[in-house]
């Protein structure tokens, strides 16, 4: 392997947040997955991706291992708090799945451009927002541009739900009904949204939520046409059968949940919306009516007298 040193050039990239608008899980299945159904909303809030392209690295032979071909070809700042081991994190992985789906397509070059990444980080780590899988997806689509793969949005849907289960939303890119493990994407046009966010400090283990005794696993399945049609009975409000499958088993668990729920709830009446928990949680918000979203200092009131961070944020 040699290299050579050219000019270099860099991009940013917002990573975006997600929110389920509701969570069921429809069933167990075989594999021990669970087959789930939610609406995927992004969000105009979230972490950035900064991807500086330098040296070009000659790749004298095809079948080096794609970990030490990923460590000579990758450098990452900014997320050394996020994992004990710097391959762990889910960008790292995100690229090395990457090479390693392009090794196998035969698309690897004779050259690559070794790569940069700075992560600027906002969003709190296991909140339900989707960060590390956010991450993941800007990943591969930043870097299948950069090294020029030419993989379609389909065939990088299915490399990222090889690195996580949310990270097809972010590479499919706007509102969508998930079913599946959260990799069949249907998209869904939904009316513009303010939201208010807040995020208290607690986290469950996933793992234990999905085996908790009293999370309900049996929720009826609904045909996507069903969903798309009643958007009204989730988008602002939430009226059954829709609900987060997750949230009172959370919120047994999470006192700090529990009470920012609570608040949110408290507000419903003037936000004309209905409060919730988004994905496993930690993290809740609060739909908010237009008549409302552009009171700056009620909101700021409702933000400053809240019992965690708290965040004005709207759809992507």
């Amino acid at each position: 392997m040699t290299e050579r040193t050219t000019a270099t050039s860099s991009i940013t990239r917002l990573s975006p947040a997600k929110i389920n608008l509701f969570l069921h899980i429809t069933e167990k299945r075989a594999d021990g997955y669970h087959n789930l159904q939610t609406v995927f909303r992004l969000l105009d809030w979230g972490d950035y991706l900064h991807f500086s392209v330098a040296d070009k690295v000659t790749l004298l032979d095809s079948t080096l291992d794609v970990n030490h071909l990923c460590s000579k070809l990758l450098t990452l700042t900014g997320a050394d708090t996020i994992t004990s081991s710097i391959s762990d994190n889910l960008i790292v992985k995100a690229a090395s799945t990457l090479l390693s789906f392009a090794i196998h397509a035969n698309k690897l070059p004779k050259q690559l451009a070794k790569i940069q990444i700075a992560l600027d980080k906002h969003l709190p780590m296991g909140a339900g927002l989707g960060g590390g899988s956010s991450n993941a997806a800007t990943t591969l689509v930043a870097l299948n541009e950069i090294w020029q793969f030419n993989f379609t949005q389909n065939e990088l849907i299915r490399i990222g739900a090889k690195v996580g289960a949310d990270v097809p939303i972010f590479i499919f890119r706007q509102d969508a009904i998930a079913t599946g493990i959260g990799e069949e994407l249907t998209a869904v046009d939904l009316p513009d949204q303010h939201y208010l966010i807040l995020t208290p400090d607690a986290h469950v283990n996933t793992a234990k939520l999905f085996a908790h005794p009293k999370l309900q696993r049996d929720i009826a399945p609904l045909s996507i046409e069903t969903i798309k049609n009643q958007c009204s009975d989730y988008a602002q409000h939430l009226n059954a059968p829709y609900q987060n499958v997750f949230t009172p088993v959370v919120t047994s668990l999470a006192p700090a949940v529990d009470e920012a729920l609570h608040y949110l709830q408290g507000l419903e009446t003037q936000a004309l919306g209905a409060a919730r928990m988004t994905g496993s949680g930690s993290a809740v918000f609060l739909p908010l009516d237009a008549s409302i979203a552009t009171d700056e200092k009620l909101l700021a009131k409702w933000i400053e007298d809240a019992p965690c961070a708290g965040y004005m944020v709207r759809n992507l």
